[in-house]
């Protein structure tokens, strides 16, 4: 995959307090993956490389507000999450308690996100971005090429793979730039993101690979 800034963007889904921080709802599942990958600071150096380069970089974000505790029915994964309440905000058009909640941005990557060009397309509900303004937002832009990275690996990273390739983009996953949960029923999400990775992608690269193509 030909990386140029003029067509290919940074996207890092879910760059949230519940995935990455260790005071996070998830990190007793997810932060050994983290820690192992480097994926925090991984991240951060897409960020840094990225605005530095001047390349195009999307958010895209998990919410909950109250009245999605209303669903009538969900999924596994779902349902841990609405019931320890993670990515929840107040409301959809308020920010009271936002601020240094589980679902804020990681504070190191706060500069990067609100710089006022990042661009931070409305939530994603569930894992994949078909129900949010992504794909308009990219393609408005002229964005034709992705790099991914963020969490889940096996959940939403994954879902926004799938959903993008079927949309027509190229997509790159920076593979030491997500983790997966370890449950002791579900699974390895990590592993067994990779293997699909590796089916699905255009490329799959890390994150010192992505730094060299972006800074040539």
């Amino acid at each position: 995959m030909d990386i140029k800034k003029q067509d290919t963007a940074l996207l890092v889904v879910d760059p949230q307090n519940d995935f990455l921080s260790e005071t996070g709802a998830t990190w007793g599942l997810v932060g050994d993956s983290v820690t192992e990958n480097n994926t925090i600071g991984n991240i951060d150096l897409l960020f840094r490389t990225a605005k530095r380069a001047d390349f195009a970089v999307f958010i895209s974000p998990h919410y909950y507000y109250p009245t999605d505790h209303g669903w009538k029915f969900v999924g596994t994964v779902e349902k841990i999450m609405h019931d320890i309440n993670m990515f929840g905000r107040a409301g959809a058009l308020t920010l009271e308690g936002f601020k240094g909640s589980g679902a804020d941005w990681l504070e190191r990557y706060k500069p990067f996100i609100e710089d006022g060009k990042t661009v931070v397309v409305s939530p994603h509900k569930i894992y994949g971005p078909e129900n949010n303004d992504l794909a308009l937002q990219l393609r408005k832009r002229g964005i034709g090429k992705i790099i991914l990275a963020g969490m889940s690996a096996n959940l939403c990273v994954e879902a926004h793979l799938r959903e993008l390739i079927e949309q027509g983009f190229e997509v790159a996953v920076v593979i030491d730039a997500t983790a997966g949960a370890r449950h002791p029923e579900l699974g390895d999400g990590y592993k067994s993101a990779i293997v699909n990775f590796g089916y699905i992608a255009n490329a799959v690269v890390t994150t010192q690979e992505v730094v060299a193509a972006m800074a040539a």
